[in-house]
């Protein structure tokens, strides 16, 4: 009886994890569950495999194909605009209204006229499904109108470049310097523990002689701002400060949310 307890809480316990990291999962561990049964030799080995190649599959075929139906489509990738990590795309952390998507293009359009060797690096996006279905530990990536991408950087050399600086794309801040504005210290005084937890997510930092291209972030921020169909940028206000950013567009996301140092946060209409 306690074994068999124990069995449905862990099966429960991957449904939930796989739902909430990439809100298919729990459905294709469920069907995996009801496919493979226990009675079946070796059931566990064939049922991991059959889950995967099922999650595979579902991923990459079914709901790329499915989601406009719910107003969200794939970021496609080209030579002007890339998801930074796989991990992205394997959770379905990369949808966006078609809308959104035609701002990427345009932005990437515009800054590759600028800086030709440069592309828009996607972070987190949104769910492929339903408005309202949260994408932890984001607040409010929950509709397919908001979308983080990557900051531009530079190498010790100070050659503007695509490779960043997280693995993760999270969490290898550019920190105020002496005399500027420090909300990231003011919200962690007034007890908000999580404003710059993603440090501890950042997978490895392999690029650490990368810093900040101020004229080239700059410029790919004011080529958003630009865009009429986009209606908020979030970044901290030290960085707003020193790149001499003046817009009604760009404001402060709140103590509430994570640090806007290591990427930016911009959402539609």
């Amino acid at each position: 009886m306690k074994s068999n307890l124990f069995t449905f809480f862990f099966h429960l316990f991957i449904i939930l994890i796989l739902t909430i990291v990439t809100q298919t999962g729990g459905i294709v561990y469920l069907i995996s569950l009801f496919v493979i049964s226990k009675k079946k030799t070796s059931h566990k080995i064939k049922r991991f495999v059959f889950f995967t190649i099922l999650y595979f599959f579902t991923t990459f075929l079914i709901v790329p194909n499915t989601a406009p139906f719910f107003g969200r489509i794939k970021i496609k990738d080209n030579h002007r605009v890339k998801g930074h990590s796989f991990i992205t795309k394997l959770c379905n952390r990369n949808y966006v209204r078609p809308k959104l998507h035609s701002v990427l293009t345009d932005v990437s359009l515009r800054v590759n006229k600028e800086f030709p060797e440069i592309k828009i690096i996607y972070l987190d996006a949104s769910f492929p499904f339903f408005d309202g279905f949260p994408l932890l530990p984001h607040l409010s990536h929950n509709d397919g109108k908001k979308i983080d991408i990557s900051f531009i950087y530079e190498d010790e050399k100070g050659k503007v470049t695509n490779l960043k600086p997280a693995n993760s794309g999270y969490g290898v801040f550019s920190n105020p310097k002496k005399g500027e504005i420090n909300l990231p210290k003011n919200c962690k005084e007034k007890g908000y523990w999580q404003y710059d937890f993603t440090k501890y997510f950042t997978f490895g930092n392999l690029n650490k002689d990368l810093k900040l291209s101020g004229k080239a972030t700059k410029i790919l921020i004011q080529k958003i701002i630009n865009n009429n169909n986009v209606s908020k940028l979030f970044i901290e206000p030290h960085l707003k400060n020193r790149l001499n950013l003046n817009h009604n567009k760009i404001r402060f996301h709140g103590c509430r949310a994570v640090r806007h140092d290591d990427h930016i946060h911009f959402q539609i209409k």
